[in-house]
């Protein structure tokens, strides 16, 4: 702190106006073209004091211009004080910065996040996110830079985006919608338009779970109408798309729009759901699996057991340790429905058999609500007194309940965390 300053604390106190007296003030004063006068009157106080007399008397008036000592002038001067000032708020800015190691590490962070997002229980994706969203909130209010800004308004984005999906995973409607919300407002400020067009895609979804499908038809075509999209992103949207004409019960849209998530392959790219990928992609087999869902929302049960055999087939192709439970699951309740649709309760049984084996964590709402659809098929008259049946629903009730029972809990975890 300079000698005015500790002085400006003393006599004006920490409340006053802030008065300031820079090197470039009093050259520019000595030289005359600053009038004491022209000082606010809490800069002269301080002067006062650090001095012990007027201001005015501190500096005899500058002699008029036709007096033969009249200060000339002085160009060299005048660019020194330039060019130090010019340092000084170059050097704030400066110290107004992070290290574009820490953001590399970020941008890593959130980028294995979405990659490790098909394998791994939404409540550890969850807290992951909400240490990434910290992070990355401690280094915006550290930088000034507009270049490091807006990537961090990009990572913020994605963070919050991949909050939602798990959010919406643990059967947090509403929270995941105000989190697809806040991932949307980012993106608009970045004018990261994909991010933009991911979020209104988990709008849409939340809206279709929670049985609003001509909402979510409007969602998701709302997000198409983004610029800069690639083919992956289109085929997410349009594959929402065709479910929600199918809850709708419009099988010609359905019908149309499937086709269009199926063909669309123009070779284009984008930087999230192509360039980040992992949750912000959309894979073959989830591609599938989805197909199969609109499938039998149209009755169409053929259809929905040759898509969802191709889902089951492409994801047998990975490894274990990377094959997501989400798509797993989902793809042999949709077979085991298809199944059920042509009474044969046995073929479906043998459907299932994957799914036991999907921990508690990570029998996800898409998962909950196949399986819930399967148990109240078989809570039918038809189907009650049939002992294979009744084993069948009992074992499905049982693991669902036991995966309600969890997201229960997690959900508290999650609120928790939100506090």
């Amino acid at each position: 702190m300079s000698l005015f300053d500790r002085t400006a604390v003393e006599v004006i106190g920490k409340g006053g106006n802030n008065p300031t007296c820079s090197e470039r003030t009093v050259f520019r004063w000595k030289a005359g073209q600053i009038r004491p006068e022209a000082l606010s009157a809490d800069t002269r106080r301080v002067l006062q004091a650090m001095f012990g007399c007027e201001v005015m008397a501190l500096l005899s008036p500058p002699p008029a211009a036709d007096e033969p000592q009249a200060p000339v002038f002085n160009l060299e001067q005048e660019i020194t004080m330039t060019a130090r000032d010019a340092q000084d708020k170059a050097g704030a800015t400066a110290a107004a910065s992070v290290s574009d190691t820490s953001l590399d590490q970020l941008t890593d962070d959130v980028s294995s996040l979405a990659h490790a997002y098909a394998t791994v229980p939404p409540i550890d994706t969850f807290r992951r996110g909400r240490e990434l969203q910290e992070a990355l909130q401690s280094l915006r209010d550290r930088t000034q830079i507009p270049t490091q800004q807006q990537r961090l308004l990009e990572l913020t984005g994605q963070t919050m985006a991949l909050l939602a999906a798990a959010a919406f995973d643990l059967g947090s409607f509403g929270n995941a919608r105000r989190l697809a919300r806040a991932a949307d407002l980012y993106g608009e400020s970045a004018r990261f338009d994909p991010l933009r067009a991911y979020a209104d895609g988990i709008l849409a979804y939340i809206a279709y779970f929670t049985g609003m499908p001509a909402e979510a038809v409007s969602k998701a075509r709302h997000a198409q109408t983004y610029g800069g999209l690639g083919d992956t992103a289109r085929r997410r949207l349009l594959a929402i798309e065709a479910r929600a004409h199918g809850y709708l019960g419009d099988v010609d849209s359905a019908r149309r729009t499937l086709r269009l998530s199926v063909e669309g392959d123009s070779g284009a790219r984008d930087d999230l759901h192509d360039g980040v990928g992992g949750e912000f992609g959309f894979s073959a087999e989830r591609l599938a699996m989805s197909s199969s869902s609109t499938a039998l929302l149209i009755h169409d049960g053929d259809q929905a057991e040759r898509s969802a055999r191709h889902a089951l087939d492409l994801i047998s192709r990975r490894p274990r340790a990377s094959r997501s439970a989400h798509v797993l699951g989902g793809a042999a309740a949709d077979l085991a429905m298809a199944r059920l649709l042509s009474d044969d309760v046995e073929g479906a049984a043998d459907a299932l058999t994957p799914l036991w084996d999907i921990p508690g964590e990570q029998r996800v709402t898409g998962v909950l609500v196949r399986t819930g659809q399967i148990q109240q098929f078989l809570a039918q008259p038809t189907y009650r007194a049939a002992t294979l049946s009744r084993e069948l629903r009992d074992r499905v009730e049982d693991f669902t309940r036991a995966a309600s029972s969890h997201q229960l809990s997690t959900r508290s975890a999650l609120l928790q965390l939100e506090a």
